[in-house]
């Protein structure tokens, strides 16, 4: 058996994609890599069972040059065995069409082929034909574009796409060991003559930069692929810690994350680079791609001890706010405009969508005492609430007599006293009787109007429930 086949083998025992009765698509251009790599899975389906599927693209390109690369790959499936299905993609009327440059066309649209010939053959996975010098101008690519250690991992061995997994068992295999394994088992394959363009980053990085490097280390190429191998069991590691730092500093907020910047400020720096890219990769759609420079200036503005209120405008619409001990990156909030919800009797249950929140009104006869969860939860005399009630946001001049306070105090204040962000002021619920004096303001205080005692009627009690309080979204509505 083969040197080369035996090694691929060994590599990749135990995989599952290896198994009796599945199924591999193997991509395959025409060239001498992704020939060798179908030479080899056909070889290695002989033995374990597993079915192989090649699949070709023709992008029309290069006219008559692909379409004999097309052929080729036809012809040489059909005498190894291999069922074939290639496909003529017009890319440059889509290139026109979406103003991609070729490279990304042509990508997108070869995916795109792959997945549909895996879902018709039943395959959960692709078999693509990148090689270690492929790796080696990978990571030489990213580190003369300035990347971070996640960039110089380079092209990974796997990865999940949805119910896919995309394999490239040839990732440790330089080009001159594919070509000699060609030689030995006449393996046919089609030169691209897009390979010697210079115009393109990857091959003026092939063709010149990399011989170039290698007058001064002759191992460059394997020093490249080491680097990548490193860098890729370190940024695993360190997107593993990340995430349990982020489980533990940082909580959703709509559609972006509150951050406690108490915790953020105990981690290590890398930590809190990583944390914030993290969030930022949880877009949706995913669409970041922030420089270092974006990365530590979001970072530095959670961490400053002064000003106590910071925002920075990190593009995409999304932005950092600081507000007092709590730091959210996320889209831009809308402002709050003014709502008031009626509340016409002692039962019922009033949903308020602006602030995430559903009050409940219940009539409880006899006497009450006020429970753990007073935040959240609030007694008064029925007989001396004047009905009907309302929940509101704040207005100009609001003014809150609490209880244990002699005299009242602006609401306003209120909420600067208790940190409260700007941005949740207008959005917090008020509840308010029919004269308009403030009868509670739910998480912080409650005021000295209607209070139950032995001697009263029944009682009313309100309860707030729902995003408002982190305890779920839940909805009601008034019976």
């Amino acid at each position: 058996m083969d040197e080369l086949l035996l090694r691929v083998r060994s590599e990749t025992a135990g995989e599952s994609w290896r198994a009796a009765g599945r199924t591999v698509v193997a991509a395959v251009s025409g060239g001498p890599d992704s020939m060798v790599l179908l030479h080899l899975l056909k070889a290695m389906a002989e033995t374990d069972g597993f079915r192989v599927v090649a699949a070709h693209v023709n992008h029309r390109f290069r006219g008559a040059e692909a379409d004999a690369e097309e052929e080729l790959v036809k012809r040489t499936a059909e005498a190894w065995g291999v069922p074939c299905e290639t496909a003529a993609i017009d890319v440059p009327a889509y290139i026109a069409e979406t103003g991609l440059n070729p490279q990304e066309a042509a990508r997108e649209k070869r995916y795109e082929f792959l997945r549909d010939v895996a879902r018709r053959s039943g395959a959960e996975t692709i078999a693509l034909g990148h090689h270690a010098d492929d790796q080696a101008e990978t990571v030489l690519m990213r580190l003369l574009r300035g990347s971070g250690i996640a960039g110089l991992a380079g092209i990974p061995m796997k990865r999940k796409e949805n119910e896919l997994e995309l394999i490239r068992p040839l990732l440790r295999i330089t080009k001159y060991e594919l070509l000699e394994y060609g030689k030995r088992n006449s393996v046919p394959y089609a030169f691209d003559s897009s390979n010697a363009d210079r115009h393109y980053l990857r091959n003026a990085i092939r063709l010149d930069v990399l011989p170039m490097l290698e007058s001064f280390n002759p191992q460059v190429r394997a020093s490249l692929v080491r680097l990548s191998e490193m860098a890729r069991i370190e940024n695993d590691y360190m997107e593993l810690e990340a995430r349990k730092a982020l489980a533990r500093t940082a909580i959703r907020s709509g559609d972006g994350w509150a951050v406690d910047r108490g915790r953020f400020r105990g981690l290590h720096v890398a930590l809190q680079r990583r944390l914030i890219k993290l969030i930022l990769n949880y877009a949706e759609p995913p669409r970041f791609s922030f420089d270092y420079e974006r990365i530590e200036e979001a970072a530095a503005a959670i961490v400053a001890e002064a000003p106590s209120v910071v925002k920075v405008d990190i593009g995409s619409g999304w932005i950092l706010s600081r507000e007092y001990e709590t730091a959210y990156i996320g889209p831009e909030r809308p402002a709050a405009g003014s709502f008031a919800y009626g509340v016409p009797g002692p039962e019922c249950g009033v949903n308020v969508p602006e602030a995430n929140a559903v009050f409940r009104f219940s009539r409880i006869v006899g006497p009450v005492t006020s429970p753990p969860d007073s935040r959240w939860e609030a007694f008064f005399d029925e007989e001396s609430l004047e009905f009907p009630l309302a929940v509101r946001n704040r207005r100009p001049g609001d003014r809150f007599e609490p209880l244990g306070l002699n005299g009242s105090k602006k609401v306003q204040d209120m909420f600067v006293d208790s940190k409260v962000p700007k941005w949740r002021r207008d959005r917090l619920p008020l509840l308010v009787d029919a004269s308009g004096r403030i009868l509670w303001i739910p998480g912080l205080r409650r005021s000295r109007f209607a209070l139950p005692s032995e001697k009263a009627g029944p009682v009313v009690r309100v309860r707030v429930d729902g995003d408002f309080r982190a305890d779920g979204d839940e909805t009601a509505t008034c019976s």
